[in-house]
């Protein structure tokens, strides 16, 4: 398996409130993880510190190698991570209300666990099937499972990054996970919205499929986001478990 990553600023924000961090566990199995941070001032970079780092340290010392054990990890940490959060904001007016999206993706031998809290997303490109494995909790796509707004008319709506659920805002917080066999030449991608606002799925699927090395690919598609408009910041992690070029 291999992996890369990168992150950005972007072009009109002042300050980078994503973090990103790949991670090993005592028996070799990799954590990525992705956290877009909201709240404004310095509260969104220091969630997304918090949920990325606190994270990555904990897994590196666990032993965790099957689904089941992982998805119970996964839980109680992000309930922890939650906890730490909503205090530091608590405790420092300059915080106040802030919190963060996650997406992460587990990588166990053969096997796959995602998670997401928030519009940070994961894809999977399998045989040239490019496919969203996340669902966003977000406003505009609460209204398009209802039926009251198109997935066209979502991509341009003035409140699509009102997002319904985050990590560090309320009491508590569930932990979406998605289970996939991980199987040779797959790619996964994560991203925080900063790439999906600016660049389509196809374009994206398109770099995906390159003969480019997986860290080129990675500033590629920070770049076509700029190029774009580059309004937020932009995160990328690409896992790739074949030869750097899917089928």
């Amino acid at each position: 398996m291999q992996i890369a990553y990168r992150t950005a600023i972007g072009e009109r924000r002042t300050d980078n409130e994503d973090n990103v961090g790949v991670f090993t566990n005592q028996t070799g199995v990799k954590l990525a993880i992705i956290a877009d941070g909201i709240g404004g001032n310095q509260g969104g970079d220091v969630a997304s510190d918090i949920a990325v780092f606190h994270l990555g340290h904990a897994f590196e010392k666990s032993t965790l190698t099957d689904f089941d054990t992982a998805s119970t990890w996964l839980q109680s940490q992000i309930d922890e991570e939650n906890s730490n959060i909503r205090e530091r904001s608590q405790q420092f007016v300059d915080l106040k209300g802030m919190g963060t999206t996650i997406v992460l993706a587990l990588l166990l031998p053969n096997e796959l666990i995602v998670g997401n809290i928030g519009d940070s997303r994961a894809y999977l490109l399998r045989h040239k099937k490019f496919n969203q494995v996340t669902e966003d909790h977000s406003l505009v796509n609460e209204l398009v499972k209802r039926g009251e707004l198109s997935k066209q008319a979502a991509k341009v709506h003035p409140q699509k990054n009102v997002i319904t659920r985050s990590l560090g805002v309320t009491d508590a917080v569930q932990i979406d996970l998605h289970y996939l066999k991980l199987n040779a030449k797959d790619v996964v991608l994560l991203c925080s919205d900063g790439l999906t606002n600016m660049v389509s799925d196809d374009d994206i699927q398109a770099v995906l499929k390159g003969h480019e090395s997986l860290i080129d690919k990675c500033d590629r598609l920070i770049a076509m986001a700029n190029e774009a408009g580059g309004l937020d910041n932009i995160t990328v992690v690409i896992a790739d478990n074949g030869s750097g070029v899917a089928d």
